[in-house]
């Protein structure tokens, strides 16, 4: 353990509070939840009540090689946010703005094979079988428009 507190750690490529508690600090990474934040920081052999700010170097490294490496260090497979990847076949966990633009391009890709889930994200609908009837109007026109109402009054 260090005794110099800091104040933002960068892990991931992602500026994280240092006052924070060591598994709440790191759901702060776009793509890792509470449940894996756990796991990490057991597996790194550290005490999950530390503030981030006061971990070492050398901690912070194997935080961040444990985040890049999951399968190395023994995570199962359903920790994992790609479980059987399309291109390789293999579990990976992505982090960052890699997972958003592999999300995107997974979604293009339904698009383009005209899927029944591409349809619906095509269209601006919900795609996992919730009900439409009532809700996800958001995107629809609602109601009367108020400049409309304006012009109507003032021509009166």
């Amino acid at each position: 353990m260090s005794e110099e507190f800091r104040h933002i750690i960068r892990i991931a490529n992602t500026d994280l509070d240092g006052s924070e508690k060591l598994a709440h600090a790191l759901t702060g990474i776009k793509g890792i939840g509470i449940r894996l934040a756990n796991v990490i920081v057991k597996k790194a052999g550290l005490d999950p009540e530390t503030r981030l700010g006061f971990l070492s170097d050398v901690s912070v490294d194997k935080i961040e090689d444990i985040i890049e490496n999951p399968t190395k260090y023994g995570l199962p497979g359903w920790l994992l946010n790609r479980q059987k990847d399309m291109e390789t076949g293999k579990d990976r966990h992505l982090i960052g703005p890699d997972m958003v633009l592999q999300v995107k391009t997974d979604i293009d890709k339904m698009k383009t094979v005209k899927s029944w889930r591409g349809f619906r994200h095509a269209y601006g609908l919900k795609a996992r079988g919730q009900r439409t009837k009532t809700t996800g109007r958001t995107k629809k026109a609602l109601g009367v428009k108020r400049e409309g109402i304006k012009r109507e009054r003032v021509t009166r």
